[in-house]
């Protein structure tokens, strides 16, 4: 799959048909501002990635970017160890958006403990999957892009002429701060385009197509999320899209299609988060194995069995059933995006830390790095009188990976390991 199908593919997985919904409910007439808002965070980080990509061209991406910033250290660690668990939280947002439009076609029959079901299998599956066969993930994935992105530009083209403009008039705004604070929480779904970075070792000229990548996938993305958003908001009435948020975007294709459109796109929500967790699940082993083999994970995540590192895809998928079956799905999008936010304010200061070797703007990275900051410090604070339990496990986690990196560091790491760099 090609550079920019990777970063196509990394965004628009399942993170849509999860957030649309909570976007709806904090900015209502305002929601593709939201996710233009949000759009414009990830492009401005999508440039310090370009750079950083074309100097240290390695599968390790992000972490190689923090290591050659900030050396081998408690921080680089620590940063390395949050995105991973950024991952996971990513996993359980899959799963979660998974069980809600899977509970669509009980009719009303759903229950709570279905939906902790749904969840638990959203993930067992794709784990499964990844066991056997490495190769289904990798060759389904082009395939499956193609049908979610057809999909949703159908949802566009098929709805936008029943928009009611009157729905998306600045009376039905919310305020500036709800607007950003709403494009913070569903900026999980922007994250992917840092994938393309681990393929940076693959591609061809990367001086040319990296920034090319990097730049088309996400701008077309943005295009793509804010066209849906007005489309949802312009044509389904408030009251119904804040009744199932859940599942809005199913919601979205009945004007235009019927219920035909609504089954079909809740089938596509089904296919779309269940391959999204299949490929997260794959991303994230593999982050997992290059991390225990530069001593920032336990050793035996180290280990690969038949070319699959088996240890990581069983300690990442319980993990994952633990957060998504304990946190609520708006819980899980704030956490996830605060994580994503903090990890890419870090690189867009690395980016600033080594702009004369990457040759980058320095302006343009202090945007970057400016708005992230102003961005994860908006969700954090505006947040925490909505979804305190967010906030504080949000904390939890950087705890547990401060204290990880620093303990197992002292007791282990430096006694018992030799760092290993090759992957």
């Amino acid at each position: 799959m090609g550079a920019i199908s990777i970063g196509i593919g990394g965004m628009v997985g399942g993170g849509i048909f999860a957030v649309l919904g909570e976007a709806v409910s904090l900015a209502h007439g305002a929601t593709a501002i939201a996710f233009l808002f949000a759009g414009l965070v990830a492009l401005l980080t999508a440039y310090a990635y370009s750079k950083l990509s074309i100097t240290f061209q390695n599968r390790g991406g992000t972490v190689v970017f923090i290591d050659q910033a900030f050396g081998n250290n408690i921080l680089s660690s620590s940063v390395n160890l949050m995105l991973w668990l950024s991952y996971l939280i990513t996993i359980a947002l899959y799963a979660s958006a998974f069980a809600s439009y899977g509970q669509t076609f009980l009719h009303g029959s759903s229950t709570s403990l279905q939906h902790h079901f749904l969840i638990t299998i959203a993930i067992i599956l794709p784990a499964i999957i990844n066991l056997i066969s490495t190769s289904f993930v990798s060759k389904s994935e082009f395939i499956i892009v193609l049908i979610k992105v057809t999909l949703l530009i159908l949802i566009i083209i098929s709805g936008i002429f029943y928009i009611d403009p009157d729905k998306l008039s600045p009376a039905h705004w919310e305020s500036p701060l709800a607007i950003v604070t709403a494009g913070m929480i569903i900026f999980v779904a922007y994250e992917g385009f840092e994938l393309i970075a681990n393929a940076a070792e693959d591609i061809k000229s990367p001086e040319k197509n990296l920034p090319k990548a990097f730049f088309t996938a996400t701008i077309f993305v943005i295009l793509l999320y804010v066209l849906i958003s007005l489309v949802t908001v312009g044509v389904v009435p408030e009251a119904q899209l804040l009744e199932a948020k859940d599942y809005a975007l199913a919601i979205a294709a009945k004007p235009a299609l019927g219920n035909i459109g609504f089954t079909v796109v809740a089938i596509a929500a089904l296919l779309s988060t269940f391959s999204a967790i299949n490929a997260t699940i794959y991303g994230n082993a593999r982050l997992g194995y290059f991390l225990a083999r530069k001593g920032e994970l336990p050793q035996e995540l180290s280990t690969l069995r038949k070319n699959i590192p088996s240890h990581d895809i069983i300690v990442i998928s319980l993990l994952s059933i633990g957060i998504a079956n304990a946190i609520s799905l708006n819980e899980i999008a704030i956490i996830g995006s605060a994580g994503f936010l903090l990890v890419f304010t870090i690189v867009n200061f690395a980016a600033f830390k080594l702009r004369h070797k990457i040759h980058a703007r320095a302006e343009v990275l202090i945007a970057a790095f400016t708005l992230s900051l102003a961005a994860l410090l908006t969700l954090i604070t505006y947040t925490y009188n909505t979804s305190p339990k967010a906030v504080i496990v949000f904390a939890g986690f950087i705890m547990i990976a401060v204290l990880f990196e620093l303990l197992y560091g002292v007791f282990v790491r430096k006694h018992f390991f030799k760092r290993n760099y090759q992957v």
